[in-house]
């Protein structure tokens, strides 16, 4: 209801993060955090007991831990869940958990960091809130083993893609089931904390039978390969006499930093002019509408997550209104949609 204050239940084992986050949560007017629970049995327990809006919970803790809650609570009272991570990077739980329908997740916090920490929770809780629950449920991923058909020369030499909030499992999604034997690099720009894109890259290497793998500053773009971009660090494709080039770039964008999706599209419709092919998924924001922009006036194809499948219809919205995407295409067909592009 407009006006009414979002219902959030805190789960951490911490007596000390309850506290403090409590009433940094509380420093917003519009957020009610209406109980907190320390472990993730008592979390669910006060969950469907209170019937909060958005769920806050600390992904580690004994016995009963933030993947418990997140299929708990998704099988029997979906709705938004916010992870709060300190897990180490090589920790697939964290994906398990967005893959089981988790809304997003952030790096806990350390002491010395709660009070910096403020914006950017509100803001998620704030998003969080206005997600279908329905949306969050788990997908099932099922990986194309089939190799494609493909003519001698394709239609496009390259696949760049651009994600945030929900991003993580809707990309998964998409690359398990393109074809083992496309031909073409594919640059991804997930927006997701720096320590956590190696483990994200391992995840994607298991769904798929391309390699992937972190892009390096210099590296050279090979064929049947996914480069994730760091995120520490905005990432250009540059032309070079052997083809293309990944590199390290450090102009500050306007919608976002550290990997700029706007940042990774421009540079691949001037790399790759008409033979570029950008995508745009779920995310909040805006970052990708002017890079996909440049795509589509290069010549390229330009593709953006529908708004009945998308977690957060931010990013994916702001390239439509701007015109920049020449399709909305719902999730489950954006990989069909693309081999029959190519």
């Amino acid at each position: 209801m407009p006006g009414s204050r979002i219902k959030t239940l805190l789960i951490d084992d911490s007596g000390f993060m309850r506290i403090v986050l409590s009433d940094l949560l509380r420093k917003d007017e519009t957020i009610d955090v209406v109980a907190t629970a320390c472990n993730g049995l008592e979390g669910v327990r006060k969950a469907k007991h209170l019937r909060p809006d958005v769920v806050i919970t600390d992904m580690t803790m004994p016995e009963y831990d933030g993947l418990y809650v997140v299929q708990q609570l998704m099988k029997y009272l979906p709705l938004p869940i916010i992870l709060l991570s300190s897990l180490e990077r090589t920790n697939p739980k964290i994906f398990d958990a967005l893959k089981e329908g988790a809304f997003d997740f952030v790096d806990k916090p350390k002491n010395e960091e709660v009070s910096e920490y403020y914006a950017s929770l509100t803001h998620m809780v704030h998003e969080a809130f206005l997600a279908d629950s329905v949306k969050l449920r788990t997908r099932s991923i099922q990986s194309n083993t089939h190799k494609h058909s493909f003519a001698a020369s394709l239609n496009y030499s390259i696949i760049t893609i651009g994600a945030s909030t929900g991003g993580p499992s809707a990309i998964e999604l998409i690359v398990s089931n393109l074809p083992r034997n496309i031909s073409i690099p594919i640059v991804i720009a997930q927006h997701m904390p720096p320590r956590f894109i190696e483990s994200f890259a391992a995840r994607l290497a298991d769904s798929t039978g391309l390699m992937v793998s972190v892009a390096h500053d210099g590296e050279h773009l090979q064929n049947n390969h996914i480069y994730l971009t760091p995120g520490d660090v905005n990432v250009r494709i540059a032309s070079s006499g052997a083809g293309a080039v990944i590199r390290y770039h450090h102009e500050v964008y306007k919608e976002f930093n550290c990997p700029s999706i706007d940042c990774l599209l421009e540079s691949a419709a001037e790399a790759y002019g008409n033979r570029a092919i950008g995508v745009i998924l779920t995310g909040m924001g805006r970052d990708g509408a002017a890079g996909l922009r440049k795509i589509r006036e290069a010549g390229g194809l330009t593709i953006t997550q529908d708004k009945d499948s998308s977690i957060v219809y931010g990013m994916p919205r702001a390239a439509v209104e701007t015109g920049s995407s020449m399709y909305q295409v719902p999730l489950a067909e954006i990989s069909n949609f693309i081999v029959s592009a190519l």
